[in-house]
């Protein structure tokens, strides 16, 4: 006796259909990599793969398309910066960016807490030693004594950079034993010893990170870091010169310009 609502090609033991989701139109001439990836790109700004991204097989039965139209959105989108693809790991969503405009002195810290992110600092070094060649860029003699900082920095708990402070030890003595694993180097500065950073110069360059740095910022391979080399000054005085390593795939630099009347 047939059930109620069986059909012939169920009874044959046919597949039953899949449940509704996410569909293409192939009447479209908009081709089917393109549709997945404009629909998943939708589903993640709606907060869709928060707990677990699908796996390749997933993804292909939920839009009825192959693997490599599958593989071919997941490669658009992980270009793009949405996606992490790591060997053995599959597909995970890249953490979110955090973008700094370029047009005025700012602060990672506040950048960071201005997102609505936590920030925080592990202090690896801080210690008083020779300036050495660096001397020269703070107008100090190469014996000159300078507080050195290394601190490994934390947006929403994950590792964004590695920076490397130099400062003159005669203008920021409470620097030398203050805790520094909060906030930015300037608002202590200007907080406890009086000193107000106004200006200076920044230089920015990509680079392959080193084994070490790779490990200490927790990055996927293979991504790239930002080298950032800043020199402040408070007035015309320099007041610190610092290396940042800077995770490729968290930070973007953005530039304005405004044309011609």
């Amino acid at each position: 006796m047939t059930a109620p609502g069986a059909t012939a090609s169920t009874l044959a033991g046919a597949a039953a259909p899949p449940p509704a989701g996410p569909v293409v139109d192939r009447s479209s001439p908009v081709p089917l990599w393109s549709q997945v990836t404009d629909d998943l790109r939708r589903r993640m700004a709606a907060g869709e793969f928060e707990e677990h991204f699908p796996t390749e097989a997933e993804l292909g039965r939920a839009y009825g398309v192959s693997r490599q139209t599958v593989r071919e959105a997941l490669r658009r989108l992980s270009e793009d910066g949405l996606l992490v693809r790591e060997r053995g790991r599959g597909t995970s969503l890249a953490p979110p960016q955090l973008e700094q405009p370029l047009h005025a002195l700012y602060s990672l810290a506040r950048s960071v807490t201005d997102r609505g992110w936590t920030e925080h600092s592990v202090v690896r070094a801080q210690r008083v030693e020779p300036a050495g060649e660096r001397g020269a860029l703070l107008d100090l003699a190469a014996d000159a004594p300078v507080l050195a900082l290394e601190r490994l920095r934390y947006a929403d708990g994950q590792p964004l950079a590695l920076d490397r402070s130099w400062l003159p030890a005669d203008l920021a003595p409470a620097l030398a034993h203050a805790d520094l694993s909060t906030g930015s180097v300037y608002d202590h500065l200007a907080a406890r010893c009086g000193v107000r950073v106004t200006g200076g110069w920044e230089v920015i360059r990509p680079r392959n990170p080193s084994p070490d740095e790779r490990r200490l910022l927790e990055l996927p391979r293979p991504e790239a870091i930002f080298r950032v080399e800043r020199l402040a000054r408070a007035g015309t005085r320099p007041v610190e010169y610092r290396i940042s390593h800077i995770r490729g795939d968290r930070y973007a630099f953005r530039a304005e310009w405004a044309g011609n009347a």
